[in-house]
């Protein structure tokens, strides 16, 4: 049944004829006198006016209806009477006022369907804003958002969209797109002041309606290309701003052709609500995209560096964090090339304590501050006191083991001074195949004041590898049942047909072997790192392979 408004007397300032109901409304007395009505009812009743008799003016179903209602029927008077008016089928409904008036609503068959109309029109607008905002969350990309949002505001609100991004204090980025066409965008300096309500909506405030847009005021940067000849051809404009999140995101420029309708008030707070979507949408992207280059900031100082050769000896590394899709984490490792060739180039592979992205800031702060102790490196015993002094030092003390490599080419000879923090001693492949351990120990970083360290010097003939590598290697649990540590006999019996090998193939071949103990089962962050002498190799008759 459709809800009508509460009656009210027909003798007072709220009479029929002073309001504006939203169906047609007569009164009349209990003579049959007409004596107000409203607009609708006079758009309805043509002949209708204040003091005639309600059968000279409407229809006779509506007469003895009234009549009935007066008190000149039998029984009791239906509150409902219905009839036709004309071409329409219009049912009356009585609502009793004072001094015996009564007030005639009179709902036509038409009312029930406009409202279905503008419920379908209404389920329409819903689901074009459900779509776009669908489109626009799919992807967090700014790019990809103007490309949405003028792509289907030219095809459901307007013949063309043109949006206006925020300016980088030089230009402002422009997409354009006509019903059906291509998205086009660049960036321009324009004056805000050539369109009106562009710099308002550039600000974020309301703008006006497009009725007072003049569109031969339209400059030719807002027209899209192959949408109409002139400017001055456009039929009708609409801005409207983009509100974003604590800041506006631009505006949205809508045009209409010459044959097409004007914006109408319904259409223009429509279009205010998908620039809402649209809105919202670009400013979590822009936001979205600043975190991205932070984060891409950051990380550019966290990740492993990119090894090769330098002075002609060759260094490698392979990393890979214990989360999926991780980067970066709590195992680290670092070169420091020497300016010359007779100087002595630092290598450090390290283990922070912890894992994930916590571990890999800890790792980057080490780092650092082994960048600004390494002109000490001469000296590795002083270099790492140092260096613990700092972790102890630090607000969160983190436990760090590492080993720190000088690396200098004597001829065909490499020379290595190699110190170790608490962490695996490095394991060195000879061309020959047999594979040794660095007689180096020492006290892990971050935890007591005294330290107590072992160097030892190596040398690296032609062919001969130092490998430096993290515990997540040897303690990486495979096999059959997921349970067994890969261990360093293991390990030896991984590098010793290495022998001979680039430093990159015996990193990618170290990984690999490890990658395939594990399985799909979780292991701590892994790190290696290898040291050659480059060269010919002993002849292969020579080669002793160590069992494990």
């Amino acid at each position: 049944m459709v809800a009508l408004p509460k009656q009210k007397s027909s003798y007072d300032a709220g009479t029929a004829a002073q309001r504006c109901d939203p169906y047609p409304a007569v009164t009349v007395d209990a003579a049959g006198t007409v004596v107000s009505y409203n607009q609708q009812a006079a758009d309805l009743l043509a002949r209708i006016r204040v003091g005639a008799a309600l059968p000279e003016v409407a229809p006779a179903w509506l007469a003895e209806a009234h009549l009935r209602h007066a008190g000149g029927g039998r029984g009791e008077p239906s509150a409902w009477a219905g009839g036709r008016i004309g071409e329409l089928r219009v049912k009356a409904l009585a609502g009793p006022g004072a001094a015996g008036t009564v007030t005639w609503w009179l709902v036509s068959d038409s009312a029930p369907a406009a409202a279905a109309q503008e419920l379908a029109r209404e389920r329409a607008r819903a689901a074009v804003l459900q779509e776009l905002s669908s489109d626009l969350l799919a992807s967090l990309d700014v790019a990809h958002c103007r490309e949405v949002t003028v792509r289907r505001a030219a095809r459901q609100l307007a013949d063309a969209a043109v949006l206006v991004g925020m300016s980088d204090g030089r230009d402002f980025p422009v997409t354009r797109c006509t019903a059906g066409g291509p998205v086009t965008e660049e960036r321009i300096a324009l004056e805000t002041g050539q369109l009106p309500g562009l710099a308002e909506a550039l600000r974020g405030l309301p703008t006006v309606s497009s009725a007072w847009i003049d569109p031969g005021a339209v400059p030719s940067w807002a027209v899209p290309e192959g949408f109409v000849g002139e400017a001055a051809a456009i039929g009708a404009v609409l801005v409207v701003p983009l509100p974003g999140h604590g800041a506006p995101a631009g505006c949205l420029i809508l045009l209409r052709h010459p044959e097409g309708s004007p914006f109408s008030p319904a259409e223009e707070r429509f279009a205010r609500l998908f620039a809402a979507r649209a809105g919202a949408a670009l400013s979590l992207a822009r936001s979205h995209a600043r975190q991205a280059r932070f984060t891409d900031a950051m990380l550019r100082d966290l990740l492993p560096p990119a090894l090769g050769r330098v002075h002609g000896i060759g260094f490698a590394g392979r990393y890979r964090s214990s989360t999926a899709g991780e980067r970066v984490g709590g195992d680290f490792y670092d070169l420091y090339p020497a300016a010359a060739p007779g100087a002595e180039t630092v290598a450090v592979l390290g283990d922070v304590c912890g894992k994930g992205i916590e571990a890999a800031v800890v790792a980057g702060l080490v780092r650092h501050a082994l960048g600004a102790l390494v002109p000490l490196a001469a000296d590795h015993t002083r270099l790492l006191a140092l260096l613990n002094r700092a972790l102890l030092a630090a607000r969160k003390t983190p436990f760090v083991t590492l080993v720190l490599v000088s690396a200098v080419r004597e001829g065909a000879r490499v020379r290595l001074r190699v110190s170790s923090a608490g962490h695996p001693a490095p394991l060195v492949v000879r061309a020959t195949g047999r594979v040794e351990q660095a007689p180096v120990s020492g006290t892990l970083l971050g935890a007591i004041d005294d330290l107590e360290f072992v160097t030892a010097d190596i040398v690296l003939e032609p062919g001969d590898t130092c490998l430096l590598y993290s515990d997540g290697i040897t303690e990486a649990r495979g096999g059959p049942l997921g349970d067994v540590l890969f261990g360093e006999d293991r390990l030896r019996a991984v590098l010793a047909p290495c022998a001979g090998m680039p430093p990159e193939a015996v990193t990618e071949h170290v990984q690999m072997i490890a990658a395939q103990w594990l399985g799909d089962g979780p292991h701590d962050d892994m790190a290696v790192m290898a040291i050659g002498a480059p060269g010919r190799p002993a002849a292969p008759g020579t080669r002793q392979t160590k069992e494990m």
